[in-house]
């Protein structure tokens, strides 16, 4: 279980670090091509430089933010893992432990697998009630960005928990399986994701042929 005394957010974000110090920089992960430096300075853009970060989100700033994230990258790798476990600068509003939690404990658990995922002989990480809690109470803010390119309706199914509605349309499509291999296969790691998918065939073989993720 993640200790009821550090958020979630900030246990993916020692957890992810601690693996990116015993990988070292240049380890895989399933961030496309990207290695564990690049993720790192992805993280590091992505929360001190909002100049940099912009790119993430407007497309014609995307080639600036990408010349950031190389710059940034050519840090030492001590420092750049040591940037990304510091967390945000102190006048990021995401410093304050409510928007910590909406803002990266998606973010840091996705790229934590994406890391574990990547290397030889991976499995699933154990229950965990509390990081599922967390992971629950922020996907629906950004899952019906993640599933705009289906062509039906799609829920996403946990057991022993309410279904959360991700996209409404007619005929509906569930991914089903523990919170967080949902998580991941919405956002697009359809390879790892440990679920099934249930509905009328054309919905489920529509939800197959679909990217998701940003």
């Amino acid at each position: 279980m993640t200790s009821t005394t550090t958020s979630v957010a900030r246990a993916e974000r020692e957890r992810l670090c601690d693996l990116f110090t015993e990988l070292g920089p240049d380890a895989p992960t399933l961030a496309g091509s990207w290695t564990t430096r690049d993720l790192a300075a992805h993280l590091l853009v992505r929360e001190r430089r909002p100049d940099g970060a912009a790119g993430l989100v407007v497309r014609a700033l995307a080639d600036y933010g990408e010349k950031v994230r190389l710059t940034e990258a050519e840090r030492s790798w001590d420092d750049l893992v040591a940037r990304v476990r510091g967390g945000p600068p102190m006048w990021s509003p995401t410093r304050l432990g409510p928007i910590d939690e909406l803002a990266n404990t998606i973010e840091f658990f996705v790229h934590h697998e994406d890391v574990r995922r990547a290397q030889p002989g991976w499995e699933p990480r154990p229950p965990d009630v509390e990081l599922d809690d967390a992971l629950v109470s922020s996907f629906p803010r950004i899952g019906k960005m993640l599933t705009r390119r289906a062509p039906f309706g799609i829920v996403m199914e946990v057991p022993g928990r309410p279904s959360i509605t991700l996209r409404r349309g007619e005929p509906t499509a569930a991914v089903v399986g523990p919170v967080g291999e949902g998580v991941l296969y919405l956002y697009g790691r359809t390879s790892v994701a440990q679920v099934d998918l249930d509905g009328p065939s054309d919905a489920v073989a529509a939800i197959k042929a679909t990217a998701f993720g940003f």
